[in-house]
């Protein structure tokens, strides 16, 4: 029996079986009116919005795809807020950042027209990669060309550490001989 409305009350109220009845049904709606206010306040930052990521994506001009996992949506409106301003090797950094949810490096090759997007902290093709590619596509200049380097396990990382279990749970695509994507 919750008796967090009760609590303020004298104790004679307790004998009263309505009014003890209210007070518990009271006591349920202000959970739940807090529970939504928690909630509400949640959709004020896209790192923790839910429902609310489609005003994140609409003012944003993002097109909205509901079908695609919410962490995929809030890592397309992070990056987008990133990407604003003077390009340069940290703010693509930053974006990818927004995407990978790992360690990634960006090198510049401004002679030859390209930079390189390397990523050291995630294992194979992250799953949102295309949603990253068009987020590097608006913000990169038009004359510099964009590479990926993806990290794959090799054998110096399997050989005499992981166990046969660790190697059987770990996916294909995480081993080196997958198929970059460039």
């Amino acid at each position: 029996m919750s008796k967090k409305l009760m609590s303020y009350l004298p104790d004679y109220y307790e004998e009263i079986q309505e009014f003890v009845e209210i007070m518990q049904t009271e006591d349920i709606e202000f959970d739940n009116l807090n529970a939504a206010i928690v909630d509400t306040f949640r959709q004020f930052h896209p790192e923790t919005a839910t429902w609310g990521i489609k005003y994140w994506e609409k003012d944003l001009r993002i097109v909205s795809m509901p079908s695609k996992p919410i962490e995929q949506r809030r890592s397309v409106v992070i990056s987008k807020m990133r990407g604003s301003g003077k390009v340069s090797a940290s703010m693509i950094k930053n974006v990818a950042d927004s995407y990978d949810r790992g360690e990634v490096d960006v090198t510049v090759f401004p002679s030859e027209y390209y930079f390189v997007i390397r990523f050291i902290g995630t294992l194979g093709i992250p799953p949102n990669l295309q949603d990253l590619k068009d987020a590097i596509e608006e913000i990169k200049p038009a004359h510099l060309e964009v590479r990926y380097k993806f990290r794959y396990l090799v054998i110096r990382e399997i050989h005499h550490v992981m166990r046969i279990n660790e190697i059987n749970k770990t996916p294909l695509n995480n081993f080196a001989g997958g198929v970059p994507i460039g």
